[in-house]
């Protein structure tokens, strides 16, 4: 990843863009399909719940908590379009969703959102966007070599541990949401603190009512850690060994979000896998568009970067990994380099 140089022949208008994206009604609002996508989530995880409740204490219960890492997954995914406000018109409906969606799977959406607008602000800007200042990783050179301790021994070998430490995701986002309790501030407080107590308190009852201790704690390191896995590699690829954007750097709005942006291709099937996050192109450029009208915007944007210069980046999902590692494993290159002591 290196720093972000807008190419003196790279132009284009934002504004001539938005009106090429609106001319063809992506951006108007896909309520039927969203309630039916709700709806269909809503029958799968009920129908999740009475096969764990069917099968009680057995070992097959593991299957169980790969289908909910997986559905937790779907959830959150709802829960993120709610954030962008691309399900209804109303922010108040949006909100409703989102904090519904947020209590299924014990995160806060209020925090998560708020950290995920400062992201959309500045993506890959190397001070504000928290996406790329991360404690146990480094996406920069610089941040590399900032680290101390046993940090600095995880960013030497961050390359091989990316992986591990995305199983570590979904218990990093409950303890994130328990965390931003405190913050008077947060909005919906009160309600996500009844949504969170009201998560954990029906999971792990359900859990250890129906298992035994070792399976029902097997259970949950199985389904948490898989969902941490399944959001780690969905969010991940969009951004991690683009360019960043380094302090005082003043790129215009189109660029930046385009020029630190990876789409992953695959089709439909890659679409529903990501929750539309394959466009992250379109969807860093129309944050408000529905997820199911991006793959209708992908030709026409990326049509437009070709015609004013701009370079429009996209990969297969083996070839998007293959990127993040070893982009990690460069930046974090000197740390691995012995120094010399003088003779």
């Amino acid at each position: 990843m290196t720093s972000l140089d807008t190419p003196a022949t790279a132009v284009g208008n934002y504004a001539e863009l938005a009106r090429a994206i609106r001319a063809e009604g992506l951006l108007d609002r896909r309520n039927g399909r969203y309630v039916l996508r709700i709806a269909l989530n809503m029958v799968a995880f009920a129908a999740g719940c009475v096969a764990f409740a069917a099968l009680g204490d057995s070992w097959w219960q593991l299957l169980v908590a790969v289908f909910f890492a997986v559905m937790f997954a779907q959830l959150a995914f709802v829960g993120h379009d709610a954030g962008h406000h691309q399900i209804f018109s109303s922010k108040r409906a949006n909100t409703a969703i989102g904090l519904w969606h947020g209590g299924m799977v014990g995160m806060s959406f209020g925090a998560w959102i708020d950290q995920h607008n400062r992201h959309h602000q500045a993506p890959n800007h190397e001070e504000t966007d928290p996406d790329v200042n991360i404690a146990v990783l480094a996406f920069t050179t610089g941040q590399s070599l900032e680290k101390r301790g046993f940090l600095r021994w995880m960013a030497k070998h961050q390359a091989y541990l990316f992986f591990p430490l995305l199983l570590l995701e979904g218990f990093s986002l409950h303890v994130n949401a328990v965390q931003s309790l405190r913050r008077k501030e947060l909005r919906g407080r009160r309600v996500e603190l009844f949504l969170l107590l009201g998560h954990f308190a029906v999971y792990l009852t359900a859990v250890f009512l129906v298992l035994s201790p070792l399976t029902g704690i097997v259970f949950i390191l199985v389904h948490q850690c898989l969902w941490g896995l399944y959001m780690g590699c969905s969010f991940a690829p969009g951004h991690k060994g683009m360019p960043t954007i380094a302090a005082g750097q003043r790129v215009d709005f189109l660029h930046r979000q385009v020029l630190t942006s990876r789409n992953i291709s695959g089709g439909r099937l890659v679409e529903f896998a990501t929750g539309g996050l394959n466009y992250q192109i379109e969807h860093h450029l129309f944050p408000t568009m529905p997820r199911m009208n991006l793959r209708r915007a992908k030709p026409i944007v990326e049509r437009y970067c070709a015609e004013h210069g701009i370079e429009y980046t996209e990969c297969g999902l083996a070839a998007t990994y293959g990127h993040v590692l070893r982009h990690l494993h460069a930046v974090s290159a000197p740390l691995r380099t012995p120094v010399a002591t003088p003779a």
